[in-house]
Order: structure tokens, then sequence, then C-alpha cells
């Protein structure tokens, strides 16, 4: 509980209270925070809920959002939400008869999460069809599809416990009303009569985020030209709906995969109030428009959300010290389940780096990567949720494109495709070196000692992994104790690795294998060298 002696104390010796505002106590707040309180920061989150959102929204993380949940210990907590909402993905493991199959008592038996999962634009993937041999696939680990339905309240659930666990000072029912930004830090106004004194400021508050209103942000980006519901309710009538996604002359609407879900989408623009309840009979009435049933009946609406594709990006993600993350930087149509995914990536990356500048341990400038690290991938998300409009158009152009991209989609290269994109594990960034990994999420290597590598991630530091039991590979890593931990270990499944420096996020910095390694004992231009220089851009202060 928080005190008001708790609330006034100055951290330390820099006349601030907190190190870190977080504004916004959603899945993507609660996770940076907990990401900077690994990193050492003191942290306060403030939400204007009282008490955790219930409205239905994403509807599960794809395997990028997995993995990161799993580096950091959160893999037993995600199954588990997954186990007790496993009747929710019924219709994407497309064995709906499987239990009256097998038999009385089937349906309380273990599952393995699925492989994959997903939609593009309503074009459902088949399971068949996909090829899970594909490289992009390879040494993801145990968190491959374990987070495919596990609803967004679900997930806050977990993140909130953890930064509890942390110590992370959760303030809910608190709205942030303002705040003065200097060279110093910044200055936050909470309600109307109560200022907190941070060293920063990041915005995690949603598509209309103040934070980014109040700094400044430029937030450019292309108009909505939809409206869409998504809901959960009692109706009767819905036995004349068609299961799943269905288009028709008018739209798209969606019936399941659970009882009562439905959703719709109609091209007639944007809603003229996106802040206006939702009633049973607007949502009747799209339903009715879309779907062409005039006997389905909405009698009682149980969560309710109104949408568009709007689609803006902020054209930088820090302004001094006040930064964005989550739908504060980037909003766009919640097609393809890529939203909450990307907040998830956002606050991986930033909130080791914030945490280092924070402590001393990395200049400023160490988050200028972050932009450039992040919004190339939300430029591509918004892309990709642009495209899946386009093909979800009622007019005759956008329906021949439809036939010809399903004929696509429906094929083992179109699928698997479709997969890798949607499942985030394309994602890689531009980092200098020449190694294949360098730039990629690490791979989830099975160690000779029992362990993967993502089990030595879960205290928020970098990771060098020495595979060839090389001191000299290890020396290099002295003066970084308490930022950089050293495991040796063997690679048996990857015999040509010698040794991978990991970030905090889960990235590889750095990595060599068997003739690059040998070039590093030879002198300053081998790999060794590059690995000095990866240590001190990373981990060594200015």
């Amino acid at each position: 509980m928080t005190t008001a002696d708790s609330r006034n104390d100055k951290n330390g010796d820099t006349g601030t209270d907190y190190d870190v505002v977080v504004a916004g106590g959603g899945p993507v707040g609660l996770f940076l925070a907990g990401e900077l309180r690994l990193g050492g920061a003191k942290v306060l989150v403030v939400e204007r809920l009282a008490e955790v959102d219930e409205t239905i929204k994403a509807g599960g993380i794809n395997t990028a959002g997995a993995v990161s949940l799993y580096r950091r210990g959160l893999l037993p907590d995600l199954a588990a939400a997954w186990e007790r909402n496993r009747w929710r993905m019924r219709a994407f493991l497309g064995d709906r008869d499987r239990d009256r199959e097998q038999g009385a008592g089937a349906a309380d038996a273990p599952r393995t999460p699925p492989k994959f999962a997903g939609h593009f634009a309503g074009i459902m993937m088949r399971g068949d069809l996909f090829d899970g041999s594909d490289p992009a696939f390879a040494d993801i680990g145990p968190a491959d599809g374990v987070g495919l339905g596990v609803p967004q309240v679900e997930l806050e659930r977990i993140l909130g416990a953890r930064a509890e666990r942390l110590g992370v000072e959760v303030r809910r029912g608190v709205e942030l009303t303002g705040f003065d930004a200097d060279d110093e830090g910044v200055s936050v106004r909470l309600g109307s009569d109560h200022t907190v004194r941070t060293g920063w400021l990041v915005g995690c508050d949603g598509g209309r985020s103040t934070v980014r209103k109040l700094a400044g942000f430029d937030f450019p980006g292309t108009e909505p030209e939809i409206t869409g519901y998504q809901a959960v309710v009692e109706m009767s009538g819905g036995e004349r709906l068609g299961a799943g996604w269905n288009t028709t002359d008018v739209g798209t609407y969606v019936n399941g995969p659970f009882p009562g879900r439905i959703l719709t989408v109609e091209f007639d623009g944007p809603p003229a109030d996106r802040s206006a309840p939702v009633t049973a009979g607007e949502l009747q009435a799209a339903l009715r428009r879309v779907s062409g049933v005039a006997e389905v009946t909405i009698h009682e609406v149980h969560s309710s959300t109104r949408f568009t594709d709007n689609a803006r990006q902020a054209s930088g993600y820090r302004k001094g010290r006040v930064l964005l993350a989550g739908d504060a930087a980037h909003v766009h149509s919640p097609f393809g389940g890529q939203g909450l995914n990307l907040g998830l990536g956002d606050a991986m990356n930033l909130g080791w780096k914030l945490a280092a500048v924070v402590r001393g341990a990395a200049p400023d400038s160490l988050l200028d990567s972050y932009t450039a690290e992040r919004h190339p991938i939300g430029a591509w998300v918004l892309d990709w949720t642009r495209a899946q409009i386009a093909v979800m158009r009622p007019d005759r152009h956008a329906r021949a494109l439809r036939r010809v991209v399903t004929d696509l989609a429906l094929t083992t290269t179109g699928t698997t495709y479709l997969v890798k994109q949607i499942s985030g594990v394309w994602q890689h960034y531009d980092l200098p070196g020449d190694h294949p990994l360098t730039g990629q999420s690490a791979p989830d290597l099975e160690l000779s000692d029992g362990t993967r590598l993502g089990d030595h991630l879960h205290d928020g530091r970098a990771l060098l992994l020495d595979l060839a039991d090389d001191p000299k590979l290890r020396a290099r890593a002295e003066g970084y104790g308490d930022r950089v931990d050293v495991v040796t270990a063997a690679c048996p499944g990857r015999p040509e690795l010698t040794g991978l420096l990991v970030r905090p996020d889960g990235f590889v910095a750095w990595a060599a294998d068997g003739h690059s390694q040998d070039e590093s004992n030879q002198g300053a231009n081998g790999q060794g060298a590059d690995l000095d220089a990866v240590l001190t851009r990373w981990f060594v202060a200015a």
C-alpha cells in the first residue's frame, strides 16, 4: 500500500521522488515497470482506472511476445493462463470434435499449445499447410504457441503480480493531468493537487495518450475508413450466423471463437464519438446490417469496444526526458493481433536501456537506439494492418484481390510466410556485425548443463555465453560483473557456435563460430576486438 511518507520520499541525492514515472498501468506499462525495476530503477506507475480493465481486447500474444515473457521466467504463469482459457482456442485448433471422439474426460486433459494461429484479413491459416521446418521457427524453445488464446486481461494480471513482486509502486484511480519537463527531470501532476518529481516520464497511456499530446509528439498517419465493434453478448438467433470470419456485401463479421463473442466491420467511415458507451441496440443494428440476419437479437452486453483503422505513428519515441511506448507511440486496426505484441517489444527494448541510463551505467545517447530499433517494426505493423483493410473492403476490386490473396494463402509457401509475419519471428534489429545471428532474437539453445539460453535471462542482465570453454573470451567480460553474466557450457545442437553476447532484451549483439573465434585470438581486427567494441557500446558509461 502507498503511504504519504513513501510518496514524498526523495530518491537519494537526485532530488526526485522516482527515477521513472510510467503513465498507464496496462500490460505494456506494467511490463516496462518490471523491466525498469530489474535494472535497479525506482518506478511509479499511475493508472487512471481504479481496477483492471475487463473490456474485451486482444485475445492472445504471438510467439515473439511469449518469448519475451519466457525470458523473464513468466512461462509457467502464461501456460496456466492458456490452460484456463483453452476452450477459447477450439476454433483455432480446428478440432472442435476431438473431445467427443476421445470420450468423457478428454476436455479436462492437458493439451499442447498450438504451434501457430492467426489470420490475414479474416483469411484463416490452415495447420496442415504450415511448414514448421522453416528455419525461422528453429530454436524458439518452450514458449512457442503458449500465448495464443490468453486474453489481455489475464496478461495484465500476470504482469501486475510480477510488478508487485519486484517492488513497483502502482497507483490506480490516479490520472496524469500534466507535466513540466526540463533538462534535469520531469514534474508530473497527478489529479488536481499532487505533483511528483521524476527523472524520466514514459507514456504507456494508450492510443489517445495524454503524455504524447502534452509533450507535442508529431503523430502522422492515415485517416480511418471503418467503424468496428467487438463484444461479448447474450443473444438469440445466433445459430443463423456463420461461424468464424464471414465476408458479406456490406463488410465483415465474426461469430466466435467462443459463444457470444462477436465482431463487426463496416466501411462507412469512423464513428462520430468513439468514447460514447456502446449499446445493445447499436451492436444489434451493426450485426444485422453486416450479416443480413434480421432475426439475431442482442439481449445483454457483457463487454464491448468500438474501434477504427486509424493508423498513426510518432515520428520519434523520445523528446528529452519524455518517452512513448505501446499504443501511445503507434495506433492501428486490431486485425492480425499485432498491437499488444508490438507494445511488449517496445517495453522489452526500452526497459533495460532506460534503467542503465538511470543508474549511470550508460549515457543518454543509448536511448537513441530505442527509436532506431523499434520504429521500423512499428511502421511495418501499420502497413500490415493497412494491407488487411485493403483486402477487406467490400468493393469489387478489393474482393477480386481477396480471392487472389486467399489462393496464395492456401499454399504451404503462403501459409508459412503469413504465419512468420503474424508470429513475429521475423523481427530483427540492424546491429553491426557480419554473423547471421547478430541482431536476431537469440535462439533458445539447449546447453550441456541441462539449461536453456532463456533460463539465464530472468534477471534482466546481458549474457555472454562461452560455448568453447575459452578463458580469453571470458576475460573480455571482466569489469562488467553487474551488467553481463558469463555462462560456460557446450551446445551439442549447435556445435559451430563458440560464443554469443545476448543483450538483456534477448537479441544477439555479437556471435562467433569456430572460424571467427580462431580469428579473434589473432589480433585487433578479429571478432574479439569486435566483442570489446560491442561490450563498450551497450554496457559501459561514456
